[in-house]
């Protein structure tokens, strides 16, 4: 009896727990658009919406639907259901340079050093703001699409590994991943 009455409580708190998460979201953009029927036009929205936890998860989602409060909702939604983990370094910033690609537009992100920023435009902003990052470089080159700007964004973040993810990968210590070879050491000495 105890035992049941235990796992309903820790269910409970689980159930809580995921309803009250502390998300931000952001939308990105709003557009309306409209469907050519037999007695004229229909109009509906599309949102896009960016949402994390500023802690390193991020997702975004689209939504459509007659009300902008709908499409917004909708699109919450799916952002929630889509969030992705991103490791950053020292909670601030990149591990690693990266770009990422969808479509025709293609983003380049670099770490960047205590102080500098977001300096980022419109849709990638929204990704880094609410990811956590404060310091990084971004550009975006191509599509000026904000979906395909967004999902560019997504794709790069994808490809970050930190220092952790690649030495388990290669089977090593974090020490030996980080640690420079002598010869390269010598090599950047002379330069």
């Amino acid at each position: 009896m105890a035992e049941r009455e235990h796992r309903r409580e820790r269910r409970e708190d689980r159930r809580e727990r995921e309803e009250t998460p502390e998300f931000a979201d952001r939308l990105v953009a709003i557009n309306r658009v409209s469907k050519t029927v037999k007695g004229g036009k229909r109009f509906g929205f599309a949102a896009l919406v960016v949402v994390g936890d500023q802690r390193g998860r991020v997702g975004f989602g689209k939504g459509k639907a007659k009300e902008v409060p709908e499409a917004i909702r909708k699109a919450t939604e799916q952002a929630k259901r889509s969030l992705v983990r991103v490791p950053l370094r020292e909670g601030r910033t990149l591990h690693h340079d990266m770009e990422g690609r969808h479509g025709a537009g293609r983003v380049v992100m670099r770490a960047a050093v205590p102080g500098t920023g977001i300096i980022a435009g419109g849709p990638m902003r929204a990704v880094f703001e609410m990811l956590g990052l404060q310091d990084v470089v971004a550009k975006s080159v191509g599509s000026q699409n904000p979906y395909n700007m967004i999902r560019a964004t997504m794709d790069g973040l994808s490809r970050e590994a930190s220092p952790r993810m690649v030495a388990q990968r290669r089977g090593k210590k974090v020490a030996d991943i980080l640690r420079r070879s002598e010869p390269e050491a010598a090599a950047a000495a002379e330069a």
